[in-house]
């Protein structure tokens, strides 16, 4: 009998580090500390506050909820997510997406697509001269 294979993931031939520091250290600094880090589009976020929701989202992921779910798309990924699942809105359903350390200081709506690729389905009579020869059954 030949043996099953399975599918799996690459492994990281090395730990993930951002811009020099591993997440274990990015976990461990302060905000104050992760502003310099941080792209600017992320820190200019962060310069300004965030709104009482985004609080809220980030307490939820502090207090180590299962069941996290969002609207908040626009949400910044910080290192404390990393490895936690939260659902995020795509408009239609939530779309459970796991936080890998890569995602950090992208956007939460980043890994929740809101459109799907098109599939056309086949064309229906009258539609075009040459849909008479598509057979119907």
């Amino acid at each position: 009998m030949a043996k099953k294979t399975q599918k799996r993931m690459p492994r990281r031939r090395e730990e993930f580090t951002y811009r020099g520091y591993s997440i274990a250290d990015l976990q461990q600094m302060a905000l104050s500390e992760l502003l310099p880090l941080m792209p600017a589009r992320a820190r200019r976020k962060f310069d300004r506050g965030l709104s009482r929701e985004h609080e809220k989202l980030l307490a939820d992921v502090r207090a180590g909820d299962e069941n996290i779910r969002t609207h908040l798309r626009d949400m910044i990924i910080m290192p404390e997510m990393v490895g936690k699942t939260i659902a995020i809105h795509n408009g239609k359903e939530f779309q459970a997406v796991e936080i890998q350390p890569e995602a950090v200081f992208h956007y939460l709506g980043e890994f929740a697509l809101t459109r799907r690729k098109v599939t056309h389905g086949s064309a229906g009579i009258g539609a075009t001269r040459s849909s008479k020869y598509v057979p119907l059954k």
